[in-house]
C-alpha cells in the first residue's frame, strides 16, 4: 500500500488544481521557504481527516481555502482528493485503487467521499485506523512535532507506543465497559427499590382490580338491557312516524285529487262564463240584423208609395189639351214649399227622438252589462266567500293546536329551566370542593420533572453508545468479511495442480501434509525460510524413505507429474556450529515444526544464518566459510551459491503464514465483533432500561399531570357545567319568554281569526243572487234598441220625404213658366210624363218585389233572434249549474285540509317523541338510533353474557343460545343490574387496567433485574479480559520498540547507550515511559542536559523506532532533519535507507543529501502572485 497521488484545488495556496503523483519509495518535496512545501503535509493531514485548524496552521477551517491575491480573485472552497494504491489489501475495502476526497465550501459546509460515494468522518478514519494511522496523525511528523515529543510527559510516550499498538480501541473498549458497570450498579439499586416498591402497591389494587373487573360485567349487563329497551321503543316510534308519514301521503293524494277536481269544475265555470258571455252578442246580432230587416221594409214601403204617387200624378196630368193653369202650378208650388218646411221641422223632431232614443238605449245596454257584471260577480263572490269560510275555520283550529303544544313547550321549558339551575348549583359546590383540592397536587411536580430531566439524559447517554457500538460492529463486521476473502485467496495460492496434489489426496502413503502446512516461522522471516529451504519449501512431508519410495513410484507409474518430497526423521548427531554475534541468529531457531518433520527441518537449516540486510550475510560468510546466509528478505549468500532479486511469486511457506497471520486476525477481528455485539446487547439492555427508567419517570410525570389535568379538566368541566347550565337555564327562559310572547301574539291572531269568522258566519248569504234587475234591464235595453230603431226609421222616412219633395215647388214655377212661354211644348211634356209614369211603375214594380223579400228576411232575423235569445237562456243555466259544482268541490277540498293540518298536528308530536328517543340515545349511550336499532333492536336474539348468578362467562363455559327479545324481561334485567352495580358501591373503573400493568411491569422489572446481574457479571469479565489483552499487546509492542530502540539509537549516536525504561515495570496497564540517552563521552541520562541537537535526534530515535517496531504503509516527514549537521544527516539518511524498504517516504526537505536519496523530486515555487508551483523530476529518468 502506498500513496499513488494527491490533487490540490483551492488548498492554501494552490488555487489551479495540481497533482502530485507518488512512487514507492522517497519523494522529496523541495523549494525556498513560504513556497507552499508544509501546505501539501496540511493537505494530505485535512483529507484524512485532521479537524484541528491550529494543527493545520491556522485560526479556522475556513482559512485552507485559497484567499485570493491582489492578480487573482478568492475561491468558494477546497478540494483535496487523495489516490492509495490498495494492490496489497491493507485497507478493508474490496478495491485495488482508493481516493478519498474532502471539500469545504466557505459557507461552511463540509463533504467526504471514498471513491466518488458520499462518506462521514468516521468512515474515513475507520478505514485508515487499521494501518497504523489514528486520528493522532503519528505517521506525519510535521515542523514542530519533535519537540513535542521531547517534552512529552511518561504516560504520553506510552500514549505513543499504544496508538502504533493499536491498544487504545481496547481502552476506549475497557472505559465503556466500566461506564456500564456503574450504570448496571446503578440501575440494580433503582430496580430494587422499584421492585419492593411495587410488589406493595400490588395487593389492594389487586382487591380494586377483582371489583373493576365484576363492575364491567355488570355495567355491560345494564347498558345491554338499556339499549335494547331503546332500541325497541325507537322501532315503536319510527313504525309510528312512516305509519303517520303513509296516512299524510294518502291525505296529500286525497287533497291533489280533490284540488283536480275543484280545478277542473272551475275551468267547466268559466266556459260556461264564456259561452254565456259569447250568446249575447249573437243574440245582438240577431236584434240588430231584425231590427235592420224592419227599417229596410219601411223603406221599401216608402218607395213603394212614393212610386204609386207619380204613377198616379202622371196619370193626373195625362188629360190631353188641358194643361194645368200656371196659376194652380204656382199655388200647388206654395203649397209643396209649406209642406217641406212642415217636412224639415218632423225630420228635426225624429232627429232628436233618435239622440234621445240612441243615449237611452246607451245607458240602459250600459246599466245592463253593469248588471251582469255585477251578478256574476256575486255568483263568485259566494264561491269565493265559501272557501274562506272553510280556510278561516282551519286557520283557527291550527292556532288553536298551537296554543295547546305552546303550552304544552312551556312547561317542559320551564321543568328543564329548574333543572338547569339545579345543575348549576351543583357543579357550583363540585368546583368549590375541587378548587381546594388540586392546592396539595403540584408540590412534588418540580423534583418529578428533575428525575424525567435526568432520566432522559440518560436516555441519550444509552442510545448514543448503542449508536457507537453499531458503528463498531459494522466496521468489524467489514474487516472480518474483509480478512474472510483474503485468507479464501490466499488459499487459492495453496492449491497445487502438480504431483504433490495427487499424492497428498491419496491415503496410505504416509503423507504427512505439506510443509508449509507443518512449519511456523516469526513473523518477518517467511522469504528467508522459503530461501533457505529451496524445493522443500513447495514439498510434502513423508513419513519416511519407504513411504518417499512408493510415492515417486506412484508418480512414475501413473506419470501424475514431479513432487518434492520431505522425508520425515531424526535430525542425526548435531555438531558444534559457530557463536554468532548478534544480530545474527541461526535461521532454525526461528523456525518451529511438527515433531515428525522437526528432525528433517533441522538437517536441512543447521548451517543457514539469518541476518537482517546483504552487509551482514557477507559479514557471516567470510567469517565462517561453510555457513550459509539469508536475509529477511530471501537474499541467500554463500561461497558457492547465492540467490534473491524481486519479482518472485510467493512460496506456498509465504502463502501459508499469510494464511496463518490472516486467520488469526480474523480470529481477533471476530473475538472483537463478538465482544462489540455483546457489548451493542448490553447497550441495548442498558438503553432499554433507561428508557424503561425514563418511561417511568415519564409515566409518574405524566400520572402527576394527569392527577391535576383530571383536577383541572374536573374543575373545568365543572365550571363548564355551571356555566353552560346557566346559559341553558339562560337559553331556556328566553325561550319562555318567546314561547310566552308567540302565545299571546297567536291568542290575538286567534281572536281577530274567531272574530272574522265569527262575522264571516253571521254575514255569509249563500243563497243565489236576484237576476230581476239584470232581466229587466235587458228587457229595457231590447225595448230602448226597438224605440231607437223605430226613431231611425222614422228620420229616414222624413228624410226621404223631404229629399222627394225638394225641388218640386222649384219645378211646379219652372213648369208654370214654361207652361205660360209655351204651350207648344205641352205634347212633349206629355209624353215625357208617360213615360216617367212607366219608369214608376217599373219602380213600384220592383219596389213591391223588393218589400216582399225584405219582409221575408226580416221573417228569417227575427227566428234567429229568437233562438239566440233560448242559446242565451240555456247558456245562463249551464253557468248556474257549473258555479253549483265548483262549490261542492271547494267545499270538498276544505274538508280535506282541515284533515291534513290534523294529521299534521300528530306528524309533529310523534316527531318531536322520535327526536328526544334519538337525543336521550346518544347521551345515555353514545350511540346513533340507526346503530342502535340495528344492533339491539327487538328483532335481533339476545346474547346469554352472564351465569343465573350473575357472574360472568369464562371461555370454558358452554355458551347457551341466544334468546329472543322480551320487553318485560329486559326491563328485569336492567333493574338486576343496577341493583347490583348499586351494592358495588364506589369502583375504580382504571383499577383493572392499572393492575395488569403493574403486575406485567413487577414481572418485566424482575426478569430485567436477574438480567442486570448477569450484566454485570460479564461487564468484569469483559473488563479483565481487556486487561489481559491490553497488557499482553502493550508489553509486546513495548518490548519490540525497546529493542528497536536499542538498535536505532547507537546508529544515531554512534558509540551511545538509550534505552526505554518503564515508570513502573509491575502496572503494565499503567506505567509510563521515560527515555534514557548517553551519548558517547557524556555520563548524563537525563534529556534535560542534552543538547537540543542532541535532544532532536533523540526525538527521531524514538520516533523512528516507532516506525520500525509497527511499520505503516507511509510516512511524511516535514523537515525533520533541518537542524542536524552533516554527520548526523548521513546517519538520519541512513535508516530512512532501511524504513523505504518497507515504506513510502514523502521527505519536506532543504538537504541536498536527503535530495540525492529520492527517488522522485517536487520543486514548489511561488511567483509574485502568490499562487504556487509544482515541476516534478524522476530521478530514475
Amino acid at each position: 500500500m502506498y500513496l499513488k497521488s494527491l490533487t490540490l484545488k483551492g488548498f492554501k495556496s494552490f488555487a489551479s488544481a495540481t497533482t502530485l503523483n507518488f512512487e514507492p519509495g522517497i519523494t522529496a518535496i523541495v523549494g525556498p521557504n513560504g513556497s507552499g512545501k508544509s501546505n501539501v503535509v496540511d493537505a494530505l493531514a485535512w483529507v484524512m481527516g485532521e479537524q484541528g485548524a491550529k494543527h493545520l496552521r491556522g485560526g479556522r477551517m475556513e482559512d485552507v481555502i485559497f484567499a485570493g491575491t491582489a492578480g487573482r480573485a478568492p475561491l468558494g472552497r477546497a478540494e483535496v482528493t487523495l489516490t492509495i494504491d490498495n494492490t496489497d489489501g491493507a485497507l478493508p475495502i474490496d478495491y485495488t485503487e482508493v481516493t478519498i476526497s474532502r471539500t469545504l465550501f466557505r459557507s461552511g459546509g463540509s463533504e467526504y467521499a471514498i471513491n466518488g460515494q458520499t462518506a462521514r468522518l468516521l468512515d474515513v478514519q475507520e478505514l485508515l485506523s487499521d494501518t497504523g494511522m489514528g486520528r493522532e496523525m503519528h505517521v506525519i511528523v510535521g515542523q514542530g512535532q519533535l519537540d513535542q515529543i521531547l517534552q512529552a510527559t511518561p504516560e504520553m510516550r506510552r500514549g505513543f507506543i499504544e496508538e502504533a499498538a493499536g491498544v487504545l480501541k481496547h481502552r476506549r473498549r475497557k472505559e465503556k465497559a466500566v461506564r456500564k458497570l456503574n450504570s448496571t450498579s446503578a440501575n440494580l439499586d433503582r430496580l430494587g427499590d422499584l421492585i419492593s416498591e411495587i410488589r406493595r402497591q400490588l395487593k389492594p389494587l389487586g382487591r380494586q382490580a377483582a371489583v373493576a373487573r365484576k363492575a364491567a360485567v355488570v355495567q355491560a349487563e345494564l347498558r345491554d338491557a338499556r339499549a335494547r329497551l331503546m332500541a325497541d321503543d325507537l322501532t315503536a316510534a319510527t313504525l309510528a312516524l312512516e305509519s303517520e308519514m303513509a296516512s299524510a301521503a294518502t291525505r296529500e293524494e286525497q287533497k291533489r285529487h280533490a284540488q283536480d277536481r275543484l280545478d277542473a269544475a272551475r275551468r267547466v265555470q268559466e266556459r260556461a262564463e264564456a259561452d254565456a258571455a259569447a250568446a249575447q252578442p249573437a243574440l245582438t246580432r240577431a236584434q240588430e240584423q231584425w231590427y235592420g230587416a224592419r227599417a229596410l221594409r219601411e223603406r221599401v214601403a216608402t218607395v213603394v208609395s212614393i212610386s204609386a204617387e207619380r204613377m198616379r200624378h202622371r196619370v193626373d196630368d195625362e188629360p190631353a189639351a188641358n194643361s194645368r193653369d200656371p196659376d194652380e202650378l204656382e199655388a200647388e208650388a206654395a203649397e209643396i214649399r209649406e209642406q217641406e218646411a212642415g217636412l224639415s221641422a218632423e225630420i228635426e223632431a225624429a232627429r232628436a227622438r233618435l239622440e234621445t232614443a240612441g243615449a237611452e238605449r246607451a245607458r240602459l245596454e250600459n246599466e245592463h252589462a253593469a248588471a251582469e257584471k255585477e251578478y256574476a260577480a256575486q255568483l263568485r263572490a259566494i264561491a269565493d266567500r265559501r272557501e274562506g269560510l272553510a280556510r278561516l275555520g282551519g286557520q283557527v283550529a291550527s292556532l288553536r293546536s298551537r296554543l295547546e303544544a305552546g303550552d304544552e313547550e312551556t312547561e317542559r321549558l320551564a321543568a328543564r329551566r329548574d333543572e338547569a339551575l339545579g345543575r348549576a348549583a351543583e357543579a357550583d359546590r363540585q368546583y368549590l370542593a375541587l378548587e381546594s383540592q388540586i392546592t396539595g397536587l403540584g408540590e412534588g411536580e418540580s423534583d418529578l420533572d428533575a428525575r424525567y430531566e435526568e432520566a432522559a439524559a440518560t436516555v441519550e447517554a444509552a442510545r448514543a453508545r448503542v449508536e457507537r457500538c453499531e458503528t463498531e460492529r459494522v466496521r468489524l463486521d467489514q474487516r472480518v468479511a474483509t480478512l474472510t476473502a483474503r485468507i479464501e485467496a490466499l488459499e487459492l495460492g495453496l492449491e497445487r495442480k502438480d504431483g504433490a496434489a495427487a499424492l497428498a489426496e491419496r491415503e496410505g502413503l504416509g503423507v504427512l501434509g505439506p510443509v508449509a502446512g507443518l512449519v511456523r516461522v516469526e513473523p518477518g522471516w517467511e522469504a528467508a525460510l522459503t530461501a533457505a529451504l529451496g524445493a522443500a519449501a513447495e514439498s510434502l512431508a513423508v513419513a519416511g524413505l519407504a513411504e518417499a519410495e512408493r510415492a515417486l513410484v506412484l508418480l512414475n507409474a501413473e506419470d501424475l507429474g514431479a513432487a518434492a518430497l520431505l522425508v520425515a526423521g531424526e535430525p542425526g548427531e548435531e555438531q558444534e556450529r559457530p557463536r554468532l554475534v548478534p544480530p545474527a541468529r541461526y535461521l532454525d531457531e526461528l523456525v518451529s515444526a511438527d515433531p515428525p518433520v522437526a528432525g528433517a527441518l533441522r538437517r536441512q537449516l543447521r548451517d543457514t544464518v539469518a541476518v537482517e540486510d546483504l552487509p551482514s550475510a557477507r559479514a557471516v560468510v567470510e567469517d565462517h566459510p561453510r555457513l550459509r546466509a539469508v536475509t529477511r528478505t530471501g537474499e541467500l549468500l554463500s561461497n558457492w551459491f547465492a540467490s534473491g532479486g524481486t519479482g518472485g511469486q510467493q512460496s506456498l511457506i509465504e502463502l501459508q503464514a499469510a494464511v496463518t497471520a490472516a486467520r488469526d486476525e480474523l480470529e481477533d477481528a471476530r473475538h472483537e465483533a463478538e465482544q462489540i455485539r455483546f457489548a451493542a446487547v448490553r447497550a441495548g439492555e442498558e438503553l432499554t432500561a433507561a428508557e424503561q427508567d425514563a418511561g417511568a419517570a415519564l409515566a409518574r410525570l405524566n400520572e402527576s399531570d394527569a392527577a391535576m389535568a383530571a383536577l383541572a379538566e374536573q374543575i373545568s368541566q365543572a365550571g363548564q357545567a355551571a356555566r353552560g347550565a346557566r346559559a341553558e337555564a339562560d337559553r331556556l327562559a328566553t325561550t319562555i319568554e318567546k314561547t310566552r310572547a308567540g302565545r299571546a301574539a297567536a291568542q290575538d291572531e286567534l281572536a281577530v281569526l274567531e272574530e272574522r269568522l265569527a262575522r264571516a258566519n253571521d254575514e255569509a248569504d249563500l243563497t243565489e243572487p236576484d237576476s230581476t234587475r239584470r232581466d229587466e234591464l235587458a228587457v229595457a235595453a231590447r225595448l230602448a234598441r226597438q224605440d231607437e230603431m223605430d226613431a231611425r226609421l222614422a228620420l229616414r222616412t222624413g228624410e226621404e220625404r223631404a229629399r222627394s219633395l225638394a225641388g218640386r215647388a222649384d219645378s211646379l214655377t219652372r213648369a208654370a213658366a214654361r207652361e205660360r212661354r209655351s204651350r207648344i211644348e205641352a205634347a212633349a211634356r206629355a209624353e215625357k210624363a208617360r213615360r216617367e209614369a212607366a219608369v214608376a211603375a217599373r219602380v213600384n214594380q220592383a219596389a213591391t218585389w223588393l218589400a216582399d223579400r225584405v219582409e221575408e228576411t226580416r221573417a228569417a232575423a227575427d227566428v234567429e233572434r229568437q233562438r239566440a235569445d233560448a242559446e242565451r237562456i240555456a247558456a245562463e243555466a249551464a253557468l248556474a249549474q257549473a258555479r253549483r259544482q265548483a262549490r261542492d268541490r271547494a267545499k270538498e277540498l276544505d274538508e280535506l285540509v282541515e284533515g291534513s293540518h290534523r294529521d299534521e298536528m300528530a306528524r309533529i308530536e310523534q316527531r318531536m317523541r322520535l327526536e328526544q328517543l334519538t337525543e336521550k340515545a346518544l347521551t345515555e349511550l353514545g350511540m346513533e338510533a340507526e346503530t342502535l336499532m340495528d344492533e339491539y333492536g327487538p328483532d335481533k336474539l339476545i346474547p346469554v353474557l352472564t351465569h343465573p348468578d350473575g357472574t360472568a362467562l369464562t371461555e370454558d363455559d358452554e355458551v347457551p343460545e341466544p334468546v329472543p327479545f322480551d320487553r318485560e324481561e329486559q326491563t328485569r334485567r336492567a333493574r338486576r343490574a343496577q341493583r347490583t352495580l348499586d351494592q358495588l358501591g364506589r369502583i375504580n373503573p382504571l383499577a383493572l387496567e392499572e393492575f395488569d400493568a403493574l403486575n406485567e411491569r413487577h414481572q418485566f422489572l424482575a426478569t430485567q433485574l436477574e438480567d442486570l446481574k448477569k450484566t454485570r457479571k460479564d461487564l468484569q469479565d469483559i473488563i479483565n479480559e481487556i486487561d489481559d489483552r491490553v497488557q499482553e499487546v502493550f508489553t509486546q509492542a513495548y518490548a519490540d520498540v525497546e529493542r528497536t530502540f536499542g538498535e536505532v539509537f547507537p546508529r544515531l549516536f554512534p558509540g551511545g547507550e538509550g534505552r526505554l525504561v518503564l515508570t513502573d515495570p509491575d502496572d503494565m496497564l499503567t506505567t509510563g515511559i521515560d527515555i534514557e540517552a548517553r551519548p558517547a563521552g557524556k555520563k548524563v541520562k537525563r534529556m534535560s542536559l542534552l543538547s537540543g541537537g542532541e535532544r532532536s535526534l533523540v526525538a527521531v530515535a524514538f520516533l523512528f523506532s516507532l516506525f520500525i517496531a509497527r511499520p505503516s504503509p507511509f510516512y511524511i516527514l516535514d523537515e525533520v532533519e533541518a537542524a542536524l549537521d552533516d554527520t548526523n544527516l548521513s546517519r538520519l539518511l541512513g535508516i530512512y535507507e532501511g524504513l523505504r524498504k518497507d515504506s513510502q517516504l514523502l521527505v519536506i526537505t532543504h538537504q541536498k543529501r536527503t535530495m540525492e536519496k529520492a527517488d522522485a523530486l517536487y520543486g514548489m515555487t511561488m511567483r509574485g502572485d502568490g499562487v504556487t508551483t509544482v515541476i516534478s523530476q524522476s530521478l530514475a529518468d
